[in-house]
């Protein structure tokens, strides 16, 4: 409680300071009340996916008798608390990055509240509904079907194709990572249970847990151990989409103290600066042309349609110059004035995306110095723009860690006795938490989102399987149909409240 009155204080004080720094004072109420309900939203959100996600961690303490329910909750819970405060944030905008570009550039626009309210209503909705069935369905495909949904409804609203609407290049790079993290999970599993059935001969560790007394000291520590470390890994990627989503609140609204990283030193604007004449100089070289008007114009088409032009390269390389021109004119992030914060994100924000989407462009052929350059220019744009404070951190950490203590009853028993036919073993337990503990760990490295539950529940059906436990067919229909339906579904739904929003 003390820890939780401290984290309340600690974000409050730091939102109120970022509050006064834009300017905005008593008499802009309405301005705030806006982002106010998002964040407050957002954060119901993460407390959602906290108690959704919570069985994925304690379920096998739990039904082990490893540790009494309200202390594995608890234990979770602070270990999911460290895995957020740990964690990058590559995956975080990652996510973001599905968004249409012309969301991501209009940010505080009435179409990108409409945007951000759509999206966290409808993975608020699905996980509910998923949860009180007790099905163990994914925040991140429910997540990642929302932003889909509003991209896509918000390009056929404004007369083009579906295909516009959502960055598909970076949608198929986390699909693949969810699509196969389950594969990875159900496989590894199977494998590590024989492995450990061949190495470890100790009776007791492929026996079910008996309803009575707790297990042997040393399988209570292997079950506490896996607990804990898919507890940290799941704060560590899951907490991310909530400070991805608060981040996006946050831009749109209070772009002024959070659409850049005024925190870097005048040194890293300095090479930026070095970096952007750099690779312009390098690309006009290697493709000259006169001045395209509009740059910006072009490059926003680029990457909503991905249809490279010969305006793209000269269009990037008069962004780059203007980049440079204004950081030189004022030296640092922090003494750029309130005005031209908003364009100057935009113009980071469209040369990063553009160098992204030309470094996965097999047909261009740059010079190894120009693909370098754009490479470090890259890497430092997102350094000004890709940031989170730590308040941030600290308040998902809470949102995900609270709700951690409650709802997990429902699926543990899913998870526990209803994937096979016989019940959780220790073995399976701990083969299942290990692999899930490594799959989410390696996908934090690629800050690629992927989906704990999944991973989690695959590893048990793989680890029954492996054990000739045998499956039950009514629980696996039911969880693969969550699996399928949880991606369009809350398309759907983030799509046909993004139409309900606009229009009001």
């Amino acid at each position: 409680m003390g820890l939780l009155v401290l984290g309340c204080v600690f974000t409050g004080s730091r939102l109120f300071a970022d509050v006064q720094h834009t300017g905005l004072t008593e008499s802009h109420n309405l301005l705030l009340l806006l982002p106010a309900i998002a964040l407050f939203v957002a954060l119901g959100f993460e407390f959602i996916n906290g108690f959704h996600d919570t069985a994925n961690a304690v379920a096998t303490v739990i039904y082990t008798g490893s540790l009494p329910p309200t202390v594995a909750v608890v234990w979770s819970s602070a270990f999911n608390f460290l895995g957020v405060l740990a964690s990058s944030g590559a995956v975080a905008f990652g996510i973001i990055s599905l968004l249409p570009v012309e969301l991501t550039l209009q940010a505080g626009s009435s179409n990108s509240f409409a945007m951000i309210y759509a999206l966290l209503f409808s993975a608020i909705i699905w996980n509910l509904g998923t949860w009180w069935l007790g099905l163990p369905a994914s925040s991140s495909h429910t997540l990642i079907g929302s932003i889909i949904g509003v991209g896509v409804a918000n390009a056929l609203l404004h007369g083009r194709s579906a295909a516009s609407g959502v960055n598909w290049a970076q949608a198929l790079n986390i699909g693949y990572s969810l699509i196969l993290s389950p594969i990875v999970g159900f496989v590894c599993a199977a494998l590590l249970l024989m492995l450990l059935k061949r190495l470890v001969k100790k009776p007791q560790l492929y026996r079910a847990p008996e309803r009575k007394g707790a297990p042997p000291l040393w399988i209570r520590g292997l079950m506490v151990l896996t607990c804990t470390g898919v507890s940290f890994a799941h704060g560590s990627n899951d907490g991310q989409k909530g400070m991805g989503l608060i981040m996006l609140i946050l831009v749109a609204t209070l772009p002024v103290t959070y659409s850049l990283n005024r925190s870097l030193p005048a040194s890293a604007t300095s090479q930026l600066v070095t970096l952007a004449e750099t690779s312009k100089a390098q690309l006009l070289q290697q493709f000259p042309e006169e001045n395209v008007q509009p740059p910006r114009e072009v490059l926003a088409t680029y990457l909503r349609d991905g249809q490279r032009t010969s305006k793209v390269i000269p269009a990037l390389a008069q962004i780059e110059g203007m980049m440079a021109a204004t950081l030189h004119q004022y030296g640092s992030l922090s003494d750029i004035p309130a005005a031209k914060i908003s364009r100057v994100h935009n113009d980071l924000y469209l040369a990063a995306e553009t160098i992204k989407r030309l470094e996965a462009d097999k047909t261009l052929m740059l010079s190894a110095a120009t693909q370098q350059s754009l490479h470090q220019l890259q890497q430092h744009i997102d350094a000004a723009t890709q940031f989170i404070p730590s308040w941030v951190k600290i308040a998902v950490a809470l949102a995900l860690g609270l709700g951690t203590l409650v709802g997990w009853r429902r699926i543990v028993t899913t998870l526990g006795e209803k994937i096979g036919k016989s019940h959780l073993n220790y073995a399976q337990g701990v083969s299942a938490e290990l692999v899930t503990m490594g799959t989410i760990g390696a996908a934090d490295a690629f800050g690629l989102p992927v989906s704990t539950t999944h991973v989690l529940s695959s590893g048990i059906a793989g680890a029954m399987a492996a054990n000739r436990s045998g499956l039950q067919s009514g629980t696996l229909r039911n969880m693969i149909l969550a699996w399928v339906l949880t991606l369009p579904a809350a398309a759907l739904i983030s799509a046909g409240l993004y139409w309900i929003f606009i229009t009001l």
